[in-house]
């Protein structure tokens, strides 16, 4: 039987992503990261990564990185960066991702984050079913991945989704998690027929301030129950680029990742 923890994911960025200075300005981090997703995976116990290109790094060949992952238990990787990353708006990194799965096994997807970017969809749909075709059609297929937000739930997402095996629920804005369980029922509603991954923030990045203890733990025992209950087949925990920076939420994080991770998995289907 599963444990809690194995369903857990630490989302990877590049070291000192999210405190450099055009981050700093967006965000208001204190201090400068150094830890690597690897060691973040390390520091947190958590024993998967979604790796994801931050601002265009890294930049492939992603071999190094894929090294360092060897240990993980499952590792997706990101097919199109996040938002600032603007060299994916042309152009995926499928064929990187390809070519690193025959070497490491532990690589089971791919993920488009930021894909409802400003309203509309990153790729077209004939361009997304392309991509759901090559995973898919690929000699070990690969499970495709997308990041959709509290605020995209009213958007036309619904023939892209046809197109996705996981969907990842993010709240950036810290304040908006009172009304989490409400958002999630709505994330349920359309997202019937898909597995379904919660993402915690561990900084309140929508309104530039450390997310509290309160609000961190209230979205973490969420997580756990729906878990439980099979509504969701994971958490995944944002970001390693912040986990050295010595933040409460972070300490807490952690602490409660080590208390509830050997807990047994009661049900292991979403639906």
């Amino acid at each position: 039987m599963d444990l809690v923890r194995d369903r857990f994911w630490i989302w990877g960025h590049e070291a000192g992503s999210h405190t450099s200075p055009m981050a700093k300005e967006m965000w208001a981090l204190p201090g400068t990261s150094r830890m690597t997703p690897a060691e973040a995976a390390y520091y947190m116990g958590i024993p998967n990564c979604v790796m994801v290109v931050f601002n265009d790094l890294p930049k492939p060949p992603f071999l190094r990185h894929a090294l360092a992952f060897s240990p993980l238990k499952q590792v997706v990787w990101s097919l199109m960066g996040d938002a600032s990353s603007t060299r994916n708006d042309q152009e995926s990194d499928l064929e990187e991702i390809l070519s690193l799965t025959g070497r490491f096994p532990n690589i089971t997807g791919a993920i488009m984050d930021d894909f409802f970017h400003i309203g509309q969809a990153r790729y077209s749909l004939g361009e997304t079913s392309r991509l759901y075709s090559r995973l898919h059609g690929a000699v070990r297929p690969l499970d495709l991945w997308v990041v959709l937000y509290n605020n995209q739930l009213d958007l036309a997402i619904g023939p892209y989704l046809e197109f996705c095996d996981v969907v990842t629920f993010w709240t950036m804005t810290g304040s908006q998690l009172v009304d989490l369980e409400r958002s999630f029922e709505r994330f349920l509603a359309v997202t019937q027929t898909k597995r379904r991954v919660l993402g915690c923030y561990l900084w309140n990045y929508g309104e530039k301030r450390p997310m509290s203890v309160d609000l961190m733990r209230h979205q973490c025992e969420l997580g756990l129950t729906w878990l439980q209950e099979g509504k969701i087949e994971g958490m995944i925990f944002l970001a390693s680029c912040i986990c050295d920076l010595e933040l409460e939420a972070v300490e807490w994080t952690r602490s409660w990742i080590a208390r509830v991770g050997a807990e047994p998995l009661a049900r292991t289907s979403t639906g």
